[in-house]
């Protein structure tokens, strides 16, 4: 199957909010090209001895790459592009914003990247290791999360899943129920058994997502009991809504957009148990305000909110009447 690649010529103070604009449009994942040196915390999960010896200096400029079917209509993709360029550049110096045009293989953009994800330690005893690594330093306490995300949402490594996992880590009790809203490829769920929930239920509107979910599953040893994938668009299908059951979850987790959680956010008390808790995240900063406010106006007082760069995490529970 052959895609068309398209490559933005921009700056570093733009790209998160292009990628963010891309995903928005329905983007499955980009390619972010730029010459910012590596933080110490970067250093820290990344192989370094995989990257050149010499690293151009830091100019400002950035490409941001992204892949769509070569049987959809191109025009109609790079004008959606350009008028979400211009709606940026009117608070972001986004740069000559050109588009330029490559094609290539799926075999190619699915499975070069997996030579830059390696093993690495979320926090002291919680190390994301990709199926086809071998993890050579594990502690004996280390839990440890196989994962192959395929063309699924999810390794460990982006922000908003890293606050994710801080929240589920600070929440999670034995024996609990946790229902997983988008569930990527699974991560979430699996780290959520991992830590003592008792039955996890995950959905997404991706086929793609629910057999990754699935495999990675069997992988880390997770049963059928333990772990339920369902294919769904809650907050469109009543039906499958109703499916999931009513007050029966004590954790609630999202890691989606804002734009999806805020909708989310009137219908997510309907899930969870009288003292359950509500993990959001796949925020950028711009529209923290916006959840927060949603959150509120649906009943949830807010418990926490972190940050990570540039991605926040909202957490609450459904205020008492």
């Amino acid at each position: 199957m052959k895609w068309n690649k398209l490559t933005i010529d921009t700056t570093t103070a733009a790209v998160d909010m292009i990628a963010y604009s891309l995903e928005e449009m329905g983007i499955q994942g980009v390619e972010i090209l730029d010459h910012v040196p590596l933080s110490e915390e970067d250093r820290k999960t990344m192989y370094v001895d995989l990257l050149p010896d010499e690293i151009a200096p830091d100019d400002g400029t950035a490409k941001i790459s992204f892949y769509v079917d070569a049987e959809e209509n191109l025009e109609d993709v790079v004008l959606k592009v350009k008028a979400e360029l211009e709606n940026i550049a009117q608070f972001l110096p986004i740069g000559t914003g050109e588009i330029s045009f490559d094609t290539t293989e799926e075999e190619d953009w699915i499975n070069n990247w997996k030579q830059f994800f390696k093993p690495f330690r979320l926090d002291d005893n919680i190390v994301i290791k990709p199926t086809w690594e071998v993890l050579e330093d594990q502690k004996e306490d280390d839990l440890v999360i196989q994962i192959d995300p395929g063309t699924a949402f999810g390794t460990g490594s982006h922000e908003t899943t890293k606050l994710c996992i801080s929240q589920l880590k600070k929440h999670i009790k034995p024996h609990q129920t946790l229902l997983d809203v988008g569930c990527g490829s699974g991560i979430l769920s699996i780290i959520g058994l991992k830590l003592g929930v008792e039955k996890t239920v995950g959905t997404d509107i991706d086929p793609n997502a629910i057999s990754a979910t699935l495999e990675n599953c069997e992988i880390n040893g997770v049963t059928a009991e333990e772990y339920t994938a369902l294919q769904g668009n809650l907050l469109a299908d009543e039906e499958f809504k109703a499916s999931l059951g009513s007050h029966c979850y004590d954790i609630v987790v999202a890691n989606i957009l804002a734009d999806v959680i805020i909708p989310l956010s009137g219908i997510a008390a309907d899930f969870l148990k009288e003292d359950g808790i509500f993990i959001t995240s796949g925020i950028i900063n711009t529209k923290e305000e916006d959840v927060k406010e949603a959150m509120v106006a649906n009943g949830f007082e807010i418990l926490e909110i972190t940050r990570m760069n540039d991605w926040v995490s909202i957490t609450g529970k459904p205020c008492k009447e």
